[in-house]
């Protein structure tokens, strides 16, 4: 008979959803990646509520003019035209949360995504209404009175007034900010601007005070496909399982190898702590933001028990297994040089736009004879200056020799002028070698030969045999 093989048990660890039922609760903390987030959400928040008051050249500095179908960003203008530019810029961005992703996890959604930044503010104002944690899951939990209404009424109240002025910071991009306040405390603003307000100011109070992690469990794709692009070299928040195991309470003065026990004391302020109410003990999940308040707080339980900080950390699979840490490896490094390329390329293409444009479009007749026997054609022509100053266009128009153009050639446009004008072209009929010749519509800044714009077209002749 054959040798029987002894069953192998395999221990397996029941994990509890991030996403249950209970609303998630979190207590107050302090340490560097904290003041780290609120030095960088100051930076963003007075980027965000600052650049929309900005003036330059007597207009608003940053201004998207559905209107006017112009984008303003400081001295620049850009017009539907650029769109491409604004999609190159979007893919750059996508490319360069690529290689973030990469490198070091989630960090964007810790220290940069709205979402986040606007959550981390509406619990500040939680915890400033209704107290640190366990009074408010006591609040939560007593009967309704004076002292709770009180309370809640002041959080919502602070709730959505930072909600209105996100939302009219929000529409004061693309509608100027000084007159959409004037209208609003006037009670003169329009209704496509109110109802604009409202829906930002709805939008921004039900994601960060109401649904806070659900959107970033359950709407944001990015945490869905962050695994696909991890690899064991990405720097991102990790428990050190070889020093942290086996887990147990014990005071200060137990020595954890004489017990037994590893460095975490199972004190769960990690999971308190954590936006999304995971337990990163247990690895690395869809759910954790990379927000590195598991560190903070753990750094701050480990100088109380007066062990090591580090047992949370940002560190990769390689360094957790014993290696060291990799950050010049090939795919970074590829990541690296088309993102570089990427970027380089779409701040050419910025500086080098056409501030000239022009359109031609031929008359529907086919062609006539005027008075001096030519042919004539007609053409419609349209000039746009793309440009913040005022210039003058020379407008040249080539094909078949001896042209003659009967209409203005020389434009003094202002800063972002339209102009429109009709103009005919005459030739020869013995100059038309057939029924159709091209022609090439260009028009030149008469101080700046290289800002030119051309457009072709056709001119139509009489059948010839």
């Amino acid at each position: 008979m054959s040798e029987r093989i002894p069953a192998t048990t395999i221990p397996v660890q029941s994990v509890a959803p991030a996403h249950s039922a209970e609303p998630i609760v979190t207590r107050s903390f302090r340490g560097f990646y904290r003041n780290l987030r609120i030095a960088g959400g100051l930076v963003l928040f007075g980027l965000y509520f600052g650049t929309v008051w900005l003036t330059w050249n007597g207009r608003q500095a940053v201004l998207w003019d559905i209107g006017e179908r112009r984008f303003h960003i400081f001295g620049a203008t850009f017009w539907p035209e650029d769109l491409t530019l604004l999609t190159g810029g979007l893919v750059v961005c996508a490319f360069g949360l690529f290689f973030i992703t990469v490198l070091a996890g989630r960090v964007w959604c810790g220290y940069s995504c709205p979402q986040s930044m606007w959550t981390w503010l509406f619990l500040w104002v939680e915890r400033l209404s209704e107290g640190d944690r366990n009074h408010r899951i006591k609040l939560a939990r007593s009967p309704w009175g004076a002292g709770k209404l009180l309370r809640k009424t002041q959080k919502h109240g602070l709730w959505l007034l930072i909600s209105l002025a996100t939302a009219l910071t929000f529409v004061g991009y693309f509608t100027p900010i000084r007159p959409l306040l004037s209208d609003l405390l006037a009670l003169e603003t329009g209704a496509m601007a109110l109802f604009w307000l409202f829906f930002f100011t709805a939008a921004t109070y039900l994601n960060a005070g109401w649904l806070r992690e659900k959107v970033c469990l359950h709407m944001c794709p990015y945490g869905r496909f962050q695994s696909v692009m991890l690899d064991e070299d990405s720097v991102v928040i990790s428990y050190d399982a070889r020093r942290g195991e086996t887990r147990g309470h014990r005071r200060r003065e137990v020595d954890p190898a004489v017990a037994g026990l590893g460095d975490c004391i199972d004190c769960h302020q990690c999971v308190q702590v954590c936006p999304t109410g995971i337990d990163i003990r247990d690895g690395l999940q869809m759910e954790c933001i990379g927000c590195a308040a598991c560190i903070d707080v753990c750094d701050s339980v480990m100088d109380r028990m007066g062990y090591e900080r580090g047992l949370i950390r940002y560190a990769s699979e390689h360094q957790l297994a014993g290696g060291a840490l990799r950050l010049f490896r090939p795919r970074l490094l590829g990541y690296a040089a088309v993102l570089a390329t990427m970027v380089a390329a779409l701040a050419w293409g910025v500086s080098s736009r056409d501030l000239i444009s022009l359109e031609v479009a031929k008359d529907r007749s086919l062609f006539r004879y005027n008075a001096q026997g030519q042919v004539e054609n007609s053409y419609q022509i349209k000039l746009l200056n793309k440009a913040g100053e005022a210039r003058t266009l020379l407008l040249d128009i080539s094909g078949p020799d001896g042209l003659v153009v009967n209409g203005p050639t020389r434009f003094h446009l202002e800063a972002w002028e339209r102009r429109e004008l009709a103009l005919t072209v005459a030739a020869a009929p013995t100059a038309l070698a057939g029924v159709s010749s091209d022609l090439l519509f260009t028009a030149t800044d008469a101080e700046a030969s290289n800002q030119r714009a051309s457009r072709p077209s056709r001119f139509t002749g009489p059948v010839t045999h």
